[in-house]
């Protein structure tokens, strides 16, 4: 029996929250993008002990109570666990197989100099929905654009905006992100359902920042050699097979995203299949992967189980190449599922203890209708992009503060998960001194507010859900017969 002889007040809930931004800031002025390889889990650990003590010595709540929240918080997030677990399996097997470069190498096919711009927004889309990663995007074929559009005579703030504004679109919608499986972990609704839901705002978003960027681009005049690009393909083409079966796997898992299988098996036979094809189509690359000597079979075996939970890379002539085809499998999730667990903890004791209530509560007076929800919500994940200066921690959060609060007002999850990553997810890269911002700026050159302004789907974005949430399209919410489950 729940035993708590005092309910938490305002400054209670509040000091675990100021504890956790404070030691944020310090820590990423410390350690700036290696922050995230595990001293932010531990600064979430840290401020997990100031709301215990807070729960335990002025609310009077006993330790297993909020051990018990704790694990039921840690629960709650497993499901994601495991398909992060498969995620970077599946990009393992998609790079070993050929699938991944394939997409990558069709995906550069259709830069044309007369529309510069919305051909490297396109590319970077692309890139970054095959790989599931903007960093990587923007740190390899963002750069390659970046000078082939300065050559052509683009200013760079222009040209990064295009860029960042591709690949933050492909991180959103690719299966492969980790921000894409962390939302709907924190709202409560799964992978597809979520990206289903998210298309909604996000292709209308796109196509604005295609149609501003193909104006821009009026403006230029485009022409000039698409040697780098070119360097690009021709590389990927001599270290692979690239074949249109290859889309037969992708193809496969988006037939079993239409038809509702659920994440787990449909990711894990995307994997497997991934392997098949490597076994198939890339016989040099599965031995130069394996690195010994014996059968094809005994090769084909270890190359596709170090795909599936390691690390693995393609070697070549190019650097830029080798940055893009490089997965850590499994383990390569390691430090994001790091983040969720140390998440959780704080997450459970802030719940448990009613101090997440608390902090919803005081923001909900002020809150009359779904727009005015949503719009909250959207505030409140840039805040923490501003002032934690991590998008992870811009979803969980907010994530945890707001999820009781939707399902109280019938909304199901999908609302919440496509609010965190219209807002969280995309604007963290506006801000000079988030891990985002700070590690764009660096890889391109190009300052955070010199490209800023030209980020046009990151700002459109939390504009977009918050309109939507107004004139309330696209909005789900519970039947009668749901809520009472």
């Amino acid at each position: 029996m729940k035993v708590q002889q005092r309910a938490p007040s305002i400054l209670d809930a509040l000091i675990p929250i100021v504890f956790l931004i404070i030691l944020l800031v310090v820590n990423i002025q410390i350690f700036g993008t290696d922050s995230l390889s595990g001293s932010n889990q531990m600064v979430l650990i840290f401020s997990s002990v100031v709301a215990g003590c807070i729960a335990v010595f002025r609310l009077k709540i006993h330790w297993e109570i909020l051990q018990d929240g704790i694990v039921k918080s840690i629960s709650s997030s497993m499901s994601a666990i495991l398909i992060l677990f498969l995620i970077g399996s599946l990009a393992g097997t998609w790079l070993l197989s050929g699938i991944v470069p394939a997409m990558i190498y069709y995906g550069l096919k259709i830069l044309s100099p007369e529309i510069f711009l919305v051909a490297a927004c396109v590319i970077c889309s692309v890139v970054s929905v095959a790989t599931g990663s903007s960093w990587t995007t923007v740190a390899t074929v963002g750069v390659a654009l970046l000078g082939i559009g300065k050559a052509l005579g683009f200013e760079e703030g222009i040209i990064a905006g295009a860029i960042i504004s591709g690949a933050y679109f492909g991180d959103k919608m690719s299966p492969l992100s980790d921000t894409t499986n962390l939302a709907p972990a924190m709202a409560g609704t799964d992978l597809f359902t979520h990206i289903r839901y998210m298309a909604k705002t996000t292709v209308p978003s796109i196509t604005i920042t295609l149609i501003l960027f193909v104006i821009i681009g009026l403006n230029y005049e485009t022409a000039g050699s698409v040697a780098d690009v070119k360097a690009i393909s021709d590389t990927i083409a001599a270290n692979f097979n690239i074949s249109g079966w290859l889309f037969i796997v992708p193809l496969a898992v988006l037939g079993m995203i239409v038809k509702k299988v659920p994440a787990i098996p449909a990711l894990l036979t995307g994997a497997l299949l991934g392997g098949l094809f490597a076994l198939i189509f890339q016989p040099e690359t599965v031995a130069i992967i394996a690195n010994d000597t014996g059968s094809y079979a005994y090769l084909g075996f270890k190359a596709v189980m170090m795909a599936l939970y390691g690390e693995i890379g393609i070697v070549t002539d190019n650097a830029i190449v080798n940055e893009l085809l490089v997965t850590g499998g499994m383990a390569g999730m390691l430090n994001t599922i790091w983040l969720i667990v140390c998440a959780m903890v704080f997450g459970g004791i802030m719940e448990e203890s009613g101090m997440l209530r608390v902090l919803a509560e005081a923001i909900i007076k002020k809150v009359h209708s779904v727009g005015s929800l949503i719009a909250s919500t959207a505030a409140t994940c840039v805040f923490f992009n501003i002032t934690t200066s991590d998008q992870y921690l811009a979803i969980l959060v907010p994530g945890r503060m707001y999820a009781d609060v939707y399902r109280k007002r019938g909304l199901k999850p999908e609302n919440l998960s496509r609010t965190l990553e219209d807002s969280a997810t995309v604007t963290s890269v506006l801000v000079p001194w988030n891990t985002c911002g700070a590690t764009q700026a660096s890889v391109l050159g190009v300052a955070t507010l010199a490209y800023a302004p030209y980020c046009f789907f990151n700002i459109i974005s939390p504009f977009m859900t918050i309109l939507y949430g107004y004139l309330k399209i696209g909005i789900n919410y519970y039947e009668p017969e749901e809520e009472l489950v």
